[in-house]
């Protein structure tokens, strides 16, 4: 066969480097989404090589992947020890003793082409202290530990909420491993020695196992870590750091045994003196860890500062990570696309990890290539994929340039940073009217971004002059029947550890 031949038609072989969450993930949707080509898929994963591991928490996204791999919610539960995630709760970010709840769910109701918010604020500017959590019903199912499913068809944006879940990683790509092995997907634990690239464009032909044994294929995904074994090494594509924005370069990660009480259905990040604290919790354990700058707290100080906060017996040797934020220049270069850690990193603060996965594979497919892998298809996704890392990188940077902790360094430091361009400009838009500015590629949505604003109690100079049409008299009444649509809502959720072994069988 000519070189000219081999490069046509359509992709037979894909191998996946890797296993891990990224490989598991990337297995079974590839096996599902293109089952009708029948394409040749394997999954090159060492046992000898530990995988990071830490993401234990979720966003929504996460059940059109399970949907979409035909993986049922409760077999996630029961096989993960996994529970229901509403949102995040924030504690001391803002400053000590100040929380705030960043919930998957929208707040109040629309009315006459004003958004709720405008009404809020108008309430607020005449006296009125309700909290803006007080209209969002997913808000209220975390804080009183109760579970209700979403409906398919609510009656207004008071019922529109969603909920994510919080599992054993480990566990999760387990599940995914035997998944995606029934639907025919290969399996080789093996330690790959060498990278094989073709001559004529430098794509990767093969891979040699410390067995010996030789792996070809056409389409190539890297799966391999922090290492980028196949898009970092192989291919020399750089890497984007992105350290100004987001200084923190370490985690330290401990499971422990959980405190007596209910399981709680979201997760907590902490503020701490140079960084966050994670709390993820777990039917059979609790996840920690401790996100943080080495810049201002050594790894001794911040291991120590982790194992004294714990509300359990520790379950696991501290787990010492580092990292840099950022991403690879290009996500997929010629036949080898990256996924996971492999191509970029962005800190765990909105468990956006396995999203980032997800929507990686979701655009893929819709990219799919041919054995000659045209160019255009790879500037498309490559271009896509910056933008969605780059409206993250905004969401999270939005986090820490909001706190008021005066007198901290690490977050004076953070606080002083000067927006990007594409944060300053939903600031502006913001602080001036209370409006937002919706971009191509963003994750999170308006609601996130007015929990955030709220939280952090950055509110606009004026509320719409359009919120005038409703008088405050009729107002305040309107806002008073959502509240108690609200709250007969609840009445009809159970408690979320009463959910739980309804579902898992516990």
């Amino acid at each position: 066969m000519t070189g000219e031949a081999a490069m046509n038609g359509p992709v037979r072989s894909i191998v996946i480097v890797g296993g891990g969450t990224a490989g598991w993930m990337a297995a079974t949707y590839l096996a599902r989404r293109l089952g009708h080509l029948r394409p040749d898929i394997t999954v090159i994963e060492s046992a000898a090589i530990g995988t990071v591991g830490v993401g234990e928490a979720t966003v929504p996204a996460i059940r059109d992947f399970l949907a979409a791999i035909e993986l049922g919610e409760p077999e996630v539960l029961r096989e993960t020890g996994g529970t229901i995630k509403y949102g995040i709760r924030f504690d001391g970010w803002k400053q000590d003793g100040h929380r705030f709840f960043h919930p998957f769910g929208l707040y109040g109701v629309a009315a006459r082409g004003v958004a709720f918010h405008h009404y809020w604020l108008k309430m607020r500017a005449a006296g009125d202290a309700t909290p803006l959590s007080d209209y969002c019903l997913a808000t209220q199912l975390a804080e009183r530990g109760l579970f209700l499913p979403p409906s398919d068809r609510p009656a207004n944006d008071l019922g529109v909420f969603n909920f994510a879940v919080h599992f054993d990683a480990s566990k999760f790509a387990a599940l995914l491993r035997r998944l995606a092995v029934a639907n025919n997907v290969r399996h080789i634990d093996a330690r790959i020695e060498a990278v094989e690239r073709d001559g004529a464009d430098g794509r990767v032909a093969a891979v040699t196992l410390d067995d010996g044994r030789r792996v070809a294929g056409d389409l190539w995904i890297d799966c391999s870590g922090f290492r980028s074994l196949l898009l970092g090494d192989a291919l020399g594509v750089p890497y984007v750091d992105w350290r100004h924005w987001l200084p923190c370069d370490r985690a330290i990660a401990i499971p422990c045994a959980a405190a007596d009480g209910p399981t709680t259905p979201f997760t907590v990040a902490t503020a701490r003196k140079g960084g966050w604290q994670w709390r993820i919790p777990l039917r059979h354990r609790v996840g920690n860890g401790y996100v943080y700058c080495s810049d201002h707290v050594g790894d001794d100080e911040a291991e120590r500062d982790l194992l004294a906060s714990l509300e359990g017996e520790p379950l696991a040797a501290p787990n010492r990570l580092r990292f840099t934020t950022g991403h690879r220049a290009r996500f997929w270069d010629r036949n080898v696309v990256a996924l996971g850690l492999a191509s970029g990193f962005l800190e765990p603060l909105e468990s956006t990890s396995i999203s980032l996965i997800q929507s990686g594979l979701e655009r893929f497919v819709a990219l799919f290539p041919d054995k000659d892998f045209d160019p255009r298809l790879a500037a498309t996704y490559n271009r896509q994929s910056v933008l969605e890392f780059e409206r993250l990188r905004d969401f999270l940077l939005l986090h820490y340039w909001s706190n008021r902790r005066i007198g901290e360094p690490f977050w004076d430091r953070m606080r002083a940073l000067e927006p990007t361009e594409g944060l300053q400009i939903k600031l502006d838009a913001w602080r001036a009217g209370g409006e937002f500015v919706r971009n191509e590629w963003d994750t999170f949505q308006d609601p996130s971004w007015l929990s955030m604003y709220a939280g952090f109690d950055d509110l606009p100079a004026r509320y719409s002059p359009l919120a005038d049409q409703v008088s405050e008299r009729d107002l305040a009444d309107s806002l008073s029947r959502m509240r108690a649509a609200i709250a007969g809502t609840l009445a009809h959720a159970e408690p979320h550890d009463a959910f739980l072994a309804r579902t898992v069988g516990a």
